[in-house]
């Protein structure tokens, strides 16, 4: 018999084994979260080939964008105050009561807001919330839109790093909520999309510009045609600014500094990695994300080791950082990037 199929069980049977398994899935989300947090706290995801925590979450433990997005940012907020853990294994608290809390919770005040939320729905748990920090009215341009669920970007290496160290003794914990967006990207088919977004006034008059621009081109002056033309223009842009592709190569004057990396290098470096991050973990897997990539120098300038496509390769900021501490040790690179902060605020300040 199918341990799925469950005709032959009586009705009291069935309920009582419904919320046995419920009060066991409650626990085991409750440790779930402990290892997302502590593997969070290790950036063992980069041992797995991962840039970020989310990456190894949707990647690796196939979980969809929004329920990696939930746990991540559910766990962090426990590590920080752990009372929330036996709330949840115990079911006073779901992950959307402690979503609906994380703006508010304290250490101080965490036992009087869980006290709060238990066993409530996340609308019960906002009206109460507005009564204990009553906000003052204000109309926004974008009601009536619904919100779409966002994935938090992961903070830096380093700020992750000292995440757990930097925390409070007392006040907010920093823990990063998923904003209100007003964007909505769906698919219809396998090579057609919807696109939802709010326009700010500026942007819509450029949008208006660009059509009449391209009034000859595109009689239509189909939004969807204009997007695809400013889209080419801007990657084509950024790919000759980020990766080397000179629009005039012999006007491209040649770099004197060692760290310094030639417009030809960058490119062919660029196409070697197909655009993507190329740090491979221990078991061999690539990590290949395809987002803030930088150029690493395998043998470390400081080193001795030269700006040549041999010695380069295109990794994302997560697994750059990562090298460069095993490499020099965490404390020397975070002075290094330290200084370079203080220099920056000190060139916006003059």
């Amino acid at each position: 018999m199918s341990t799925y199929r469950l005709t032959h069980l009586s009705n009291e049977q069935l309920l009582a084994g419904f919320v046995a398994l419920r009060a066991q899935e409650r626990c085991t989300m409750a440790a779930l979260l402990a290892h997302i947090a502590e593997i969070d706290g290790r950036h063992l995801y980069l041992r797995a080939g991962f840039e970020s925590m989310r990456a190894y979450c949707v990647h690796e433990l196939r979980l969809s964008e929004d329920a990696a997005a939930k746990r991540i940012q559910v766990a962090r907020l426990a590590h920080g105050i752990p009372a929330i853990f036996p709330a949840i294994a115990d079911g006073r608290l779901h992950l959307g009561a402690v979503r609906a809390l994380a703006s508010h919770l304290t250490r101080t005040n965490a036992e009087e807001l869980v006290a709060v939320a238990a066993h409530r729905t996340v609308e019960e748990i906002e009206v109460e919330l507005a009564r204990l920090y009553p906000q003052p009215e204000a109309l926004r341009l974008d009601d009536g839109i619904s919100p779409q669920v966002v994935v938090p970007q992961q903070p830096n290496l380093v700020e992750h790093a000292t995440w757990h160290a930097s925390l409070p003794a007392e006040g907010a914990i920093p823990v990063e909520v998923a904003p209100r967006v007003r964007t909505k990207i769906a698919p219809l088919s396998p090579d057609r999309y919807t696109l939802q977004v709010t326009l700010p006034g500026a942007t819509h008059d450029k949008l208006r510009r660009a059509q009449r621009l391209l009034g000859h081109a595109l009689p239509a002056g189909d939004v969807a045609d204009v997007l695809d033309r400013a889209l080419t223009l801007l990657i084509g842009h950024l790919e000759r600014r980020k990766f080397g592709a000179p629009t005039h190569p012999r006007n491209m004057r040649p770099t004197t500094s060692p760290r310094g990396i030639p417009a030809r290098v960058r490119r062919a470096v660029y196409e070697r990695e197909e655009g993507r991050c190329a740090s491979i973990d221990e078991l061999g897997r690539r990590c290949e994300s395809a987002f803030r990539l930088e150029f690493d120098h395998i043998v470390p300038v400081a080193r001795g080791g030269k700006s040549v496509v041999e010695n380069l390769r295109l990794v994302c900021r997560a697994h750059n950082q990562a090298a460069a501490e095993a490499v020099f040790g965490q404390e020397f690179v975070e002075s290094k990037r330290t200084s370079r902060r203080d220099g920056t605020a000190r060139e916006h300040v003059q």
